[in-house]
């Protein structure tokens, strides 16, 4: 299948999951509910559960089981974009295209509408309405996976990295932690949900890591791209506001960046060659990433 229709089809397919997902919303107090759906139904790629989707079929299984586990990995990225943007973190005005949650809302409602993103992701997956089907155990090792991948020891310690370095000269290997952490982390997890579900193997599981990490590198690498040279109308958000953070434009420069893109696509094309032709979505997602304009 060509990539772009891939893309939309399974783009669609999440969100008529997360539609049916918020009738279960309907006792919640308006406003939050609202400020919920704003985000989460915002002009989102939905690339993280689409990795995830894309995996478990390549190895040859049906992606139906997954879905509602893919849908709470949208979740509480969508949570992390909801905090990312509030005036104590990065203090973003537009995000998607469109003012971000806390000006629509205020700070306190956007707030707890992340919060109630990150805690209904998990019901989501423990849920049997949704998740009757899997495995006892394929459900424990995916809640390790994304909790792990989203938590103190990931995500939310690399945003924490970011925001103690904003305005300091920084390491290169602070830039890394930052990096691997914050966006890595749960693009990572995605994947190996994805292949778990699939029924990867350990051997095949250490390919699909090792995919994950270097497309999820290469994704916040093309951020820090696009922020220094972007089209703000392109891709939806206040650009040139890094200046203070640590990016791979600040330590490396634009050059050396694009270059330690390209290489991070080649490892990732490289490390699911064993999947042979199975393996072209995968590689079309890679190559799409590291040539992206939003």
């Amino acid at each position: 299948m060509e990539l772009l229709s891939f893309l939309h089809e399974k783009r669609i397919v999440i969100e008529n999951v997360l539609k049916d997902i918020f009738v279960s919303f309907s006792s919640t107090p308006g406003v939050l509910r609202d400020a919920m759906e704003y985000m989460l139904f915002s002009n989102g790629k939905r690339i993280r559960p689409i990795l995830a989707i894309a995996a478990c079929e390549v190895m040859g299984k049906q992606s139906d089981d997954l879905l509602p586990i893919a849908c709470a990995i949208e979740m509480i990225h969508t949570y992390s974009l909801i905090h990312d943007d509030l005036p104590s973190l990065d203090n973003d005005d537009i995000r998607r295209g469109r003012p971000t949650c806390h000006k629509v809302f205020g700070d306190a409602v956007a707030i707890l509408a992340g919060d109630a993103l990150l805690t209904e992701a998990f019901r989501i997956i423990t849920d049997t309405r949704y998740t009757y089907r899997i495995r006892p155990r394929l459900l424990s090792q995916s809640v390790y996976e994304i909790a792990t991948a989203a938590g103190a020891n990931g995500m939310v310690g690399g945003q924490v990295m970011d925001v103690l370095y904003e305005g300091k000269e920084g390491t290169k290997n602070i830039l890394n932690y930052i990096h691997m952490h914050k966006t890595t982390a749960l693009i990572r997890a995605s994947v190996r949900i994805g292949a778990i579900m699939g029924g990867a193997k350990a051997r095949e599981l250490k390919h699909f890591t090792k995919y994950g990490d270097c497309i999820g590198l290469a994704f916040q690498i093309m951020d820090d791209i696009l922020d220094a040279e972007g089209d703000e109308t392109l891709v939806g958000k206040r650009l040139k506001k890094d200046t203070g953070k640590q990016t791979y434009i600040k330590h490396y420069g634009i050059a050396a960046s694009k270059i330690k893109l390209e290489q991070l696509i080649e490892e990732a094309l490289e490390s699911i060659g064993f999947l042979g032709e199975k393996s072209i979505i995968l590689k079309e997602i890679a190559r799409f990433i590291g040539n992206r304009s939003v």
